[in-house]
């Protein structure tokens, strides 16, 4: 896959140039440009906490040019967030579906491809809560300070993909372990019904031999119907009885 289709220039220009009237086009703007980068590479968690990383340094740098005051800054930095989550709230969607896919084409429901699903989902808001940290730490001391509000209203009031993604980790585990229960319960109603018929093997024995005695008196019956003919022992030559002279 590409390693990545953001615009960054796009998106810093469009935030340099905004006012904070504007935050509604540019939500939409960032979620697009998130999504179209997510789509580009494989949904692993290090990716997606890359492709969040380069859209929150683009809206930084472009709120840095701006030129803005701190609230309507802020404001703007709060809206490239909300569209970061909401093309997040797609992606936690697609990780939904895919494992849905996997269960019902008969995957390992203890194998490692679910496992780590479920992992990197669990995870997914630790690394938009850690895209946003790193983003300010190498914006300008102005937009790092921005970002810090940012940041920590985002890990105060949690993110909606984040709880979207806790709720669908809660429904897939627990749906998993009522079919790793149902495989138990089928599996123990096996093993009763093998005991129960090694309990019974003597028995088994028997009826199978009684079968084949069944069959081997109908043969016996029906050769003393038609008895085989019984050809005569030849008899032996009488042995000469050795001679005084010889």
């Amino acid at each position: 896959m590409a390693k990545s289709l953001i615009d960054q220039q796009a998106l810093v220009d469009l935030f340099s140039t905004a006012s904070a009237q504007q935050t509604e086009q540019l939500r939409k703007a960032v979620t697009q440009a998130t999504l179209t980068a997510l789509q580009s590479r494989e949904m692993t968690l290090k990716n997606v906490r890359n492709v969040l990383q380069s859209v929150a340094k683009a809206a930084g740098a472009g709120v840095a040019q701006s030129g803005m005051g701190q609230t309507d800054a802020t404001q703007l930095l709060d809206t490239a967030v909300s569209g970061m989550d909401q093309a997040l709230l797609q992606a936690v969607e697609a990780h939904r579906v895919a494992m849905q896919r996997l269960i019902q084409q008969g995957a390992d429901v203890q194998g490692k491809p679910l496992k780590k699903a479920l992992d990197e989902l669990e995870r997914m808001e630790d690394g938009f809560l850690e895209a946003i940290e790193k983003a300010g730490q190498s914006a300008s001391d102005q937009v790092a300070a921005q970002w810090g509000a940012v940041l920590e209203r985002l890990q105060a009031g949690g993110s909606q993909s984040g709880q979207q993604a806790s709720q669908i980790v809660e429904q897939v585990t627990s749906q998993l372990r009522g079919m790793q229960d149902a495989f138990r319960e089928t599996r123990a109603a096996s093993v009763k019904a093998t005991q129960a018929l090694m309990d019974s093997y003597a028995t088994l024995v028997s009826g199978v031999l009684m079968g084949m005695s069944d069959a081997l008196d109908q043969r016996g019956g029906a050769a003393a119907a038609e008895p085989v003919p019984v050809s005569p022992m030849p008899v032996p030559p009488a042995r000469k009885r050795p001679t005084a002279g010889g």
